[in-house]
């Protein structure tokens, strides 16, 4: 069905999607680490697949009309490769379009939220001086990363997955949810989250996608102290147009 697919990856809950997506869907892939700590997303390379300089984004040697074709953002390759293989994403109208509901709205409400809420949680303490910039952040973003789990555990309630069967909705959400860090949020409250929350967790598939994080990032991460993680620092944050 398909050659290699190669995915441009670094082991965040982003690129966890893509490689949970290949193990559950049987498509054979290969790695190419992205390290953004580095600035590798800068590469010319890199940005001619990704010209927003953000991993993940995959490369199909085999895409339509059996010519390659290369995809970024998330969402995107999800969609695409649930409608190559017809796995995890419905063909009915009527189903698939629930599912797209659920997978924009990580895209647009949860994975930024809690991307926000990591930032003024763990790094932004090292980087502002006025502490209570960083505590304002930090507050804001747990507080809607609360409200968003609410949304979701309501609508886990009396199913096993986000849309009932299983399906790239849950591959694109779960990254996001099985993060490093509850603090401030209690699990607990949230009783059909943590269900599926485990329920996921405890798929073959998945326990595979994220092994590879260890061969492609081994030890600590950029939260570590050091010159390493400063120089990451100064790459991820303070973006701007140039």
């Amino acid at each position: 069905m398909t050659g290699t697919i190669e995915i441009f990856y670094w082991p965040t809950p982003n690129g966890h999607k893509i490689t949970i997506a290949c193990e559950e869907m049987g498509l054979p892939y290969k790695i190419t680490p992205v390290n953004i700590g580095r600035g590798e997303q800068f590469k010319p390379e890199f940005l001619a697949i990704s010209p927003n300089n953000r991993m993940p984004a995959i490369i199909d040697p085999d895409g339509p009309g059996g010519e390659p074709i290369a995809i970024f953002e998330s969402g995107a390759i999800l969609q695409y490769l649930g409608r190559k293989t017809g796995l995890f994403y419905p063909a009915d109208e009527r189903a698939r379009v629930k599912v797209d509901e659920w997978v924009h709205w990580q895209m647009a409400n949860l994975g930024p939220n809690a991307g926000q809420r990591n930032h003024f949680r763990n790094y932004a303490p090292a980087m502002l001086a006025d502490q209570r910039q960083s505590a304002y952040g930090a507050n804001r973003y747990t507080n809607e990363v609360n409200r968003l789990y609410g949304v979701l555990n309501g609508q886990l309630e009396g199913r096993d997955f986000i849309c009932g069967d299983y399906s790239i909705a849950d591959m694109i959400t779960w990254p996001w949810v099985q993060g490093r860090s509850d603090a401030a949020l209690i699990v607990e409250d949230f009783p059909h989250l943590k269900a599926w929350k485990e329920r996921v967790g405890a798929r073959e598939a998945v326990r595979k996608a994220l092994a590879q994080a260890a061969s492609v990032r081994p030890g600590v991460g950029l939260q570590q102290s050091g010159k390493e993680a400063e120089d990451a620092r100064k790459v991820l944050f303070g973006q701007r147009a140039r």
